[in-house]
């Protein structure tokens, strides 16, 4: 089994040590860094599987990490914020942030978190046939009219260009285009894609369907693929490509 690495970024040591000795538990290997610049230099120099960031942080902050980690990765980002404010909820998840939990927290919700992150990333895609190759590969593609999607490695292309998406804008989108047609509350999309039964705000899914849209949508305001339905939640509709 290919070994998970997790980097958590946070300038308090209790916490820092807290989340690596529970994180290890779950046999992770983690690295630690005690502010922002440490944090981007050690994602340099090593690969990692998922990203722990604290919001205030000396030196570059969480947000500002966050930010330059999503111009080169697409690796699960989660959150932890001293404050209990929905603006910094709502523009952490919109530079591009999984996932946000509110400090004091519990260890086993972090944990829980972390692990669903984790599930959701590394077996997307993994509910292919064991056929020949060709057929692993056919059923992995899903093809709509301008939208194409491969479930194996998160490659979505949008009017054939590729399009860069996040995890979690990634693992959202493969629920919606494996279930088209079917609606969906927001209840239901936060348990079957955070993979947990707890929906704090409904901000969460709300900011994610709003930046998968303006990534795949030609029209974000009158969305071709991700539609809502009023007073009732979001399915995902589009005409499949049979080429």
């Amino acid at each position: 089994m290919e070994e998970i690495r997790v980097l958590i970024a946070d300038d308090e040591k209790e916490i820092r040590d807290l989340l690596k000795k529970y994180l290890e538990r779950e046999m992770y290997k983690v690295d630690t860094a005690v502010h922002g610049e440490e944090a981007l230099q050690l994602f340099g120099q090593n690969k990692y599987n998922l990203v722990i960031l604290d919001l205030m942080m000396p030196k570059v902050d969480g947000m500002e990490v966050c930010r330059r980690l999503r111009n080169i990765s697409n690796v699960p980002i989660l959150m932890l914020t001293a404050k209990d404010n929905e603006v910094d909820k709502i523009v952490g998840l919109s530079i591009g942030a999984d996932d946000y939990i509110t400090k004091p927290f519990s260890i086993n919700e972090v944990v829980a978190r972390v692990k669903a992150l984790m599930r959701r990333f590394l077996v997307l895609g993994s509910e292919t046939t064991e056929n020949s190759e060709g057929s692993t590969q056919e059923k992995a593609l899903i093809k709509y009219k301008g939208l194409t999607m491969d479930l194996k490695t998160y490659s979505v292309h949008v009017a054939g260009e590729e399009i860069q998406l996040t995890g979690k804008e990634a693992q959202l989108l493969t629920f919606f285009i494996t279930n088209p047609g079917q609606v969906f509350t927001k209840t239901q999309l936060f348990r079957n894609v955070w993979d947990s039964d707890y929906l704090e705000d409904d901000n969460t899914v709300m900011v994610h369907i709003r930046k998968l849209r303006k990534k795949i949508e030609a029209d974000p305001s009158n969305p071709q693929f991700i539609q809502t339905v009023w007073g009732i939640g979001y399915k995902f509709v589009g005409e499949k490509d049979d080429e």
